[in-house]
């Protein structure tokens, strides 16, 4: 059984998380179940800001839609808010387990067992190498909270 709402974390919540949250969206739309999908930074940098414009554009190449999506930081609530929250990287994971409530109920996990990279510093081909990544892993995912085939 999936959980009910999950939270997508990286550093700034412009490239990573923002694409994973667009990626879950699409890839759930069509399933028998709902899940409330958010995403966050761990930094404040990008706060109420678009996502890249290069996930943007990848994205929409794939068929997803960021344009909707607004940055923002991860708070204390979110930790009640959300039942699970993946972490992109190793960092976002440290990160979180430092502000993490010791009452918390949220489940804190890297999203994938290989880092997602971030494509930040990096070009257009970086960004469709993490869209494909996250793509991967959300299928891995969604295969082990409801078994089978779950491909669109």
């Amino acid at each position: 059984m999936p959980p009910k709402s999950v939270l997508f974390v990286c550093l700034g919540n412009i490239c990573r998380s923002p694409s994973a949250e667009a990626v879950m969206k699409k890839i759930i739309k069509n399933q028998s179940f709902s899940i409330h999908l958010d995403s966050a930074g761990t930094a404040n940098y990008h706060t109420g800001g678009p996502p890249d414009e290069r996930a943007i554009f990848v994205g929409k190449s794939l068929g997803y839609d960021l344009t909707a999506l607004q940055a923002r930081q991860v708070n204390q609530q979110d930790f009640y808010e959300f039942d699970v929250i993946f972490a992109m990287d190793e960092n976002n994971f440290k990160d979180l387990q430092k502000i993490k409530p010791t009452d918390a109920t949220a489940q804190v996990m890297m999203f994938d067992k290989t880092a997602i990279a971030d494509p930040y510093y990096g070009d257009v081909q970086d960004f469709k190498a993490m869209f494909l990544h996250i793509e991967q892993a959300s299928q891995n995912w969604l295969q082990k909270w409801c078994g089978g085939d779950n491909h669109e």
